[in-house]
């Protein structure tokens, strides 16, 4: 090879090279919604740039490319003993059997801390390795698809695999910067890949224009898919003992839960019906420690579900009274480890999969199963004091810890001083906390999921809460952030709940119980105040929504408007987030049988899926005809090339093998001979790409009009022709040459081009 062709050749390994960078750095960048950036960030980056360095090197001896992928997985070895397995290895990079042994383990904890962890995660030792890691061996597989078998596009859908998963771990919206980044550099890399490709044939020549439109084409398209389409269609739903799960809403734990009420789209994850009097609140998990301006998920002992140990019965004091219900709950749209239960649970049947439960807050979850497609019953024991049993008792108790009073070193004045005001008048525990609620659900507040993006106050922490004081505008974070430090400033412990409100009632009811249907917008959190004798006792603070925790005096019938059941928070006409509508007593079917069900079905989700799934079927044609017709303008224009890539694009959608080592004439005989080829236009553009070859001036220098572009059109056709319906059908919307090039590894080793 000429001297000025092997420059040529490393100049362009080098450009792919930080072209591959790119895009592995671009990829990670979604990851870091999810994960806090820290050392890990720089660790992935410096294995890449180690790897690709590697490959770079190995590319410029002329080594195999089995060989250079095998000295990149053993820089990738190297520099992950050193980093991450030193103590166990061998002269600190030499793994031996306890570096073997000690590896599952390591992964078995990184996943754990996904499965459990709120996003954004701390990345430990073992998410560090887990993360890392795997970045290397995304470099090493994108590295040899693009440098190695030139097929860029088929890196792209790796790489847009990869920075898809946090979006679907974490949903929220679109990093648009990320989601550039990694756009500009895959159609980087397919430039410079087809630029490597058209250079050899004359250099002086000018771009073909169909490349750059066909890269231009593809981006536009891509974007206009990942921004406007995909948000159209609805989210898939599976259900229970399927073998896969669809990834619907999911439950954020942290208290951040502005974009989950923001979102434009609003599904429904629930059907519940209860015998209790109103339908309960559904919660999800609780959270006690308050880690600066994130309130984070209590990490407590669970047990399996199915053990005796596992939720027990509810201990309260001899004389109250206790109230048993049962609570149905269908998950239609909801993807979350936590399962959504009624609280005080003491049993839980029909769900599939291994789900754990925790006694201290009666929660159940699960490190491997999800909600999506659950069908379950929950079994409460409802403690009912009178209101003179709770006056009596004391907030604390034994189950009380040390995390459900601590208060942030610098919480506000404000907030102490505000608490002692209102509850002055009060002579008892309980009494100061209906006061707050009373003052927090007074005419002084105002529900809006706008003001506090508007103020900058978007959060739970102390700062938060003192800013939601003073503008007294925010949504069910704030409230239940306030009420429960304030309550903390008194002395009582409380904590914060995340779940679902009761939702809306529907017309459809079973076995007499009223259905309510549950939807994502009714994503709440509400706090709770243990009490000596009774437990953990929920009130509602937050303005327009649900009703105020209340208990009667003793002379009250059970099932009365005041029956002290109300102690559990219950729907109201604003459980919706002020647009559902009023909860019905009981409802019946249009015969007036109860325990029947009427359901209408909606075809437009159908419709809109079938839709949705025709249109993915035919982007890959479009794309493939959008390319065709790049080439064949090039053709006119006299670019005998692209009239030949053409062809060759044409002979790969087939299935037929074009590889490099063959000569155009030798494959254009071999077209003609077994696979239906017309000789005459075979022959034109044969003519065509062997003077544009070798003939002064390049491809250019051979123009005959547009008779190499009818050519190239007349020979596709026939070649279709040639073969059966499935092979051309697949040929079409199906086309390899999307990601399959003409010469590259996998375009055929060549076994074809012998005669029979």
């Amino acid at each position: 090879m000429p001297s000025d062709d092997r420059e040529a050749g490393r100049g362009t390994d080098l450009t792919l090279t930080i072209g591959v960078l790119m895009a592995v750095f671009a990829s990670l960048l979604p990851l870091m919604r999810v994960v806090r950036p820290s050392s890990w960030l720089l660790g992935a980056i410096v294995l890449a740039v180690v790897v690709l360095a590697a490959g770079f090197i190995a590319r410029r001896y002329r080594l195999p490319a089995i060989a250079v992928s095998l000295i990149e997985a053993s820089v990738w070895v190297v520099f992950m003993m050193l980093v991450f397995l030193r103590d166990t290895a061998l002269l600190w990079v030499v793994p031996t059997p306890e570096t073997i042994r000690a590896l599952p383990g390591l992964l078995k904890l990184a996943g754990e801390e996904i499965a459990l962890g709120a996003a954004p995660l701390d990345a430990s030792l073992a998410l560090s390795l887990l993360i890392v890691g795997g970045t290397g061996l995304l470099t090493i597989v994108v590295d040899h698809v693009v440098l190695t078998a030139r097929m860029p596009l088929l890196a792209a859908i790796g790489l847009i695999a990869v920075s898809l998963v946090p979006s679907i771990a974490v949903p929220g919206e679109v990093d648009i910067m990320a989601f550039v980044l990694l756009a500009a550099a895959i159609l980087f890399l397919m430039r410079t890949e087809t630029r490597s490709r058209e250079e050899p044939l004359d250099r002086e020549a000018t771009r073909s224009a169909g490349v750059p439109a066909t890269a231009l084409g593809i981006g536009a398209v891509a974007v206009v898919v990942a921004l406007v389409a995909v948000p159209l269609l609805p989210q898939p739903v599976a259900r229970a003992g399927s073998e896969t799960l669809s990834n619907g809403p999911g439950i954020d734990a942290t208290l951040q839960l502005g974009d989950d009420l923001r979102r434009p789209s609003e599904v429904e994850v629930m059907l519940v019906r209860s015998s209790a009097p109103a339908a309960p609140y559904l919660r999800a998990t609780t959270l006690s420690q308050l880690e600066g301006s994130v309130w984070e998920p209590d990490r407590v002992r669970t047990v399996p579900l199915e053990s005796e140990a596992s939720l027990g019965a509810v201990d309260v004091a001899e004389e109250i009274r206790v109230a048993e219900y049962a609570t149905t709950v269908e998950v239609t749209n909801l993807a979350s480890p936590w399962l959504p239960v009624a609280y005080p649970a003491v049993a839980v049947s029909g769900l599939q999969g291994r789900w754990s439960a925790a006694p201290y807050n009666r929660t159940v979850l699960s490190q491997a199963a999800s909600t999506q497609g659950q069908h379950y019953q929950v079994v409460t024991n409802v403690p009912r004091p009178t209101l003179d049993q709770i006056r009596a008792l004391a907030a604390g108790g034994p189950d009380q810890r040390d995390g459900t009073t601590a208060l942030p070193p610098e919480i506000s004045p404000v907030i102490g001083e505000l608490a002692a005001e209102i509850t002055a008048g009060t002579t008892n525990d309980y009494d100061a906390l209906v006061a707050l609620q009373a003052w927090f659900r007074g005419p002084d507040f105002t529900y809006s999921l706008d003001a506090p993006v508007e103020e900058g106050f978007d959060g739970s922490g102390t700062d938060a809460v003192a800013r939601f004081l003073e503008v007294r505008e925010g949504y069910c974070i704030h409230f239940a952030s306030a009420f429960a430090l304030m309550a903390r400033t008194l002395g009582m412990p409380s904590r914060i709940v995340v779940g679902y409100l009761p939702g809306a009632a529907t017309s459809d009811a079973i076995d007499r119980e009223t259905v309510y249907s549950v939807s994502s917008s009714q994503l709440h959190a509400w706090p709770e105040v243990l009490f000596a004798g009774i437990g953990w006792v929920p009130f509602e603070p937050t303005n327009s929504l649900g009703v105020p925790t209340s208990f009667a005096p003793a002379g009250s019938a059970p099932g009365d408007a005041d029956d002290p059941s109300a102690a559990t928070p219950a729907p109201s006409s604003s459980a919706a987030l002020d647009s559902g509508p009023e909860p019905d007593d009981q409802a019946a079917d249009e015969n007036g049988e109860a325990g029947s069900t009427v359901t209408t079905v909606n075809p437009l989700p159908a419709v809109t899926v079938i839709l949705g799934i025709l249109l993915a079927l035919a982007v890959p044609a479009l794309f493939r005809e959008l390319r065709r017709r790049q080439m064949l303008t090039s053709a006119r224009s006299g670019d005998a090339a692209a009239a030949w890539l053409a062809v060759q694009d044409a002979a790969i959608d087939l299935g037929i093998d074009v590889p490099a080592s063959e000569t155009p004439r030798r494959l254009g005989t071999r077209l003609v001979e077994r696979h239906g080829a017309p000789v005459a236009e075979m022959s034109l553009l044969i003519g065509a790409i062997e003077r544009a070859s070798y003939a002064p001036g390049g491809k250019h220098a051979f123009w005959q009009g547009d008779a190499i572009a009818d050519a190239a059109t007349t020979v596709r056709a026939a070649m279709l022709a040639a073969v059966d319906t499935p092979r051309r059908l697949l040929a079409i919307f199906v086309p390899r040459s999307l990601i399959v090039r003409p010469g590259s590894v996998y375009a055929g080793s060549g076994a074809n081009t012998r005669k029979p």
